[in-house]
Parts: C-alpha cells; structure tokens; sequence
C-alpha cells in the first residue's frame, strides 16, 4: 500500500511541525542570497536499471551548503534506489556524479569519507561486539595518520592518534546527548538510542554532506520532533539529503523537495511548492482524491 500525506480538499497539505522543528531559512545556502558556484554535491541524468527493469529514469539531484533536500515518493517510487547512487552501493548505467563541481568516477562506499560525504543506513549497521564509543570511532577513522604496524606495536604516534580519534567521538556523543552511553553496548540500548549512535558514527567524520536514509524510522512522535530540532541545527554546518516517507518531518525541516515515482522526478521545488503540485496529489493520493 502506498503511503499518502495528509491532504486537504484534495492537495497534500502539511502538518503543524514536529515539536520543536525549527523553522525553515530563508537563506539556505547561508550566504546572505548569494548563491555558490557549484552545487556541493549533484547527480545528474542517472538511470538505473535491474535487468529488464528501470528503477531510475533521467533523474537529478542537487545538494546545495547548508541545506535540507528531502526526497520522497511512494513506495517503490525509487527513492532507495536513488540514495544508493549517492552512497555508491549501485552504480547506475548512465548519468554522472559531480562533487564541488567536479565530475567524479561513481564513488564507492569506502571513497565517501575522503569527498566529505557521511551516510547512515536504514538498518543502523553498528558492530555489536563494539561499545557506543568504539563504535562511533569507528567512524573517525578518516583522521588516523599511523598505520597498522604502528598501532600493532603500540608506537607513540598511534597512541596519540587513539587519543585524538577517542576526543574527537567523546565530543560527537556530548553534542547528541547519549555520551552517558559511551561504555554501553548497542544491543542493550533503547532503538532511538542506537539511531543516534549510528548518526554520531557519521557526524564524527565531519562530512560536508550527510545522507539521511530513513531517519525517523521506528520514531515516535516526540523522538521525532527532537530529529527535526536535530537536522536542521546540523544544516548550519553541513549539507543533508534525506530520504524518509514521513511527511511531517519532511514538510518541515526541508528547505527543498524532491519527489519521486515510478524512478522518475515528478516535481521539486519548495515544501510550499510540493504541497500544491498537482502531479503529487495524483502520485499520493490517485486521481479519486483530485474529483
């Protein structure tokens, strides 16, 4: 069954904000209406396909600075699809990757952190075996300068490398408030708890890009106006892309929308925009909800 927004006479309409969601800017490049050169991030024209099927069809994305772009679609509308282009999980058979205006090979997962991408996943991801700490150093990883040998034999320069990664998550966890739980293990924490560990995991890599798949995912209504607060507090610093079927959060925390069916773009524009599209309506709702 497919998802629908909330509507009024017909149109998708939005909500009251989440608790606590901030308001969108109007600014969201952050730079007094002075538009950058180049998008932070942008995939364009990309066309996925899986056999006989095409799950993406021409479509483009833009990440601006500072800035919350959601996307959604019904279910099977592509949106996986899409945020696995920008993760570099699928390749896709056309189309082109551009970071900071530079066009790009089609990166690969382990290539994210080096361009300033960091990503969380719908399925969390976190080592079981590890502590929240650990886990969330993991991420950090991109800021270690000794090698294996170095850090096999205990040697000075790895030591201090540790002591740096260890500051570096300690300060993630504060800013997330779950730094109590440093000591814990994942599988003893409460599941809102874990989501924001596997976002402290990204978030500790200081990307200037964060992929958002599924964020409110097994939320409930306050944990969720708390990621709202969340997201757009680290849209001061960053870019986020996020992928997520609530409407409320999306409505509300985005200063842009993207929409999905069928693995085509359908309509993008402002929350405002996307709200009286009509091509959304449909895509929702079904022709019966226009009559």
């Amino acid at each position: 069954m497919r998802a629908s927004p909330t509507s009024v006479n017909g149109a998708v309409a939005t909500k009251p904000a989440a608790k606590g969601a901030n308001v969108r800017r109007e600014d969201p490049v952050g730079t007094g209406g002075t538009q950058p050169e180049h998008p932070l991030f942008e995939i364009q024209g990309v066309t996925v396909r899986f056999g006989g099927l095409t799950a993406l069809s021409d479509v483009s994305l833009t990440a601006w600075p500072q800035e919350v772009h959601g996307v959604i679609g019904p279910n099977g509308a592509g949106k996986t699809t899409l945020f696995n282009v920008c993760c570099g999980f699928v390749r896709p058979a056309e189309g082109v990757v551009r970071v900071r205006g530079e066009t790009v090979p089609h990166p690969r997962p382990h290539q994210l952190a080096p361009l300033g991408i960091a990503r969380t996943l719908q399925g969390l991801g976190l080592f079981r075996g590890l502590t929240v700490l650990e886990n969330v150093m993991v991420g950090a990883d991109r800021f270690r300068r000794s090698g294996f040998v170095s850090a096999l034999l205990g040697l000075r320069r790895s030591v201090s490398d540790e002591r740096a990664l260890r500051l570096k998550a300690e300060a993630v966890l504060q800013e997330l408030d779950i730094h109590t739980y440093a000591t814990a293990l994942p599988d003893s924490l409460p599941y809102p708890v874990r989501k924001r560990v596997a976002l402290a995991r990204a978030l500790v890599s200081e990307p200037e890009l964060l992929l958002l798949d599924e964020p409110a995912s097994g939320l409930g209504h306050d944990d969720m106006g708390e990621l709202g607060e969340l997201v757009r507090a680290l849209s001061d610093r960053m870019a986020v892309v996020l992928v997520d079927h609530h409407m409320d959060l999306v409505m509300s925390v985005c200063d842009r929308i993207t929409v999905l069916d069928f693995g085509r773009v359908i309509a993008s524009g402002t929350p405002d925009e996307i709200a009286a599209d009509p091509a959304v309506v449909t895509a929702y709702l079904g022709e019966e909800a226009r009559a």
